[in-house]
């Protein structure tokens, strides 16, 4: 298996999260209440999940790694664009959080949540197909196999980081006080 295959894998789980905002909209526009729960665990999968783990992976790995190739100028406008779109959609993220604190103050919010959903609705399935179709497999042909396989352990290495890194955030907020630890091996 290349990188882009779990990359493309991630991909599919996020669209499955995604695809329940429509039912969580049209159920906003009948009760004109917002489930706050929803929406909180949606925002921890997409900062978590979608930014963190996936465009993590993107970013820091994959991205980083074709900025020494010599692509072609529609392939690094591509890669542009899409550096761009995951600040936009850390944006949308950022909106919708500071409006559901706002709902939960009993500020009437209901729309402005319900456009930011709508936004990440929209937003979430032209970005993956754009990643998918015009850009993932392409930038594949940069790299040579020892490239890939190092590619690979280094999207393993970082997906093992992830949990460590989720929960001692986890810990933090719970303690209130920042926490200095890393488990063996994991320094860095």
């Amino acid at each position: 298996m290349k990188p882009v295959g779990i990359l493309m894998w991630e991909h599919r789980l996020i669209e499955r999260v995604i695809g329940l905002f429509p039912d969580q909209i049209a159920g906003i526009g009948q009760t004109n209440r917002v489930d706050t729960a929803f929406i909180q665990t949606a925002v921890d999968f997409i900062r978590t999940y979608a930014d963190r783990t996936h465009h993590g992976k993107e970013e820091d790995i994959l991205f980083r790694r074709l900025e020494n190739k010599d692509m072609l100028p529609e392939h690094r406008a591509i890669m542009v664009e899409l550096i761009n779109e995951h600040v936009h959609a850390r944006s949308l993220v950022k909106k919708l959080v500071a409006a559901t604190e706002r709902y939960l103050e009993g500020q009437d919010t209901v729309e402005e949540i319900t456009g930011h959903l709508q936004s990440l609705a929209r937003f979430y399935p032209e970005h993956i197909r754009k990643e998918d179709k015009d850009f993932f497999h392409q930038s594949m042909d940069y790299f040579n196999k020892e490239e890939l396989d190092e590619m690979m352990r280094e999207f393993q290495e970082f997906d093992r980081r992830m949990i460590h890194e989720k929960y001692k955030s986890v810990a933090e907020k719970m303690t209130g006080e920042p926490i200095e630890w890393a488990p063996p091996g994991m320094v860095g």
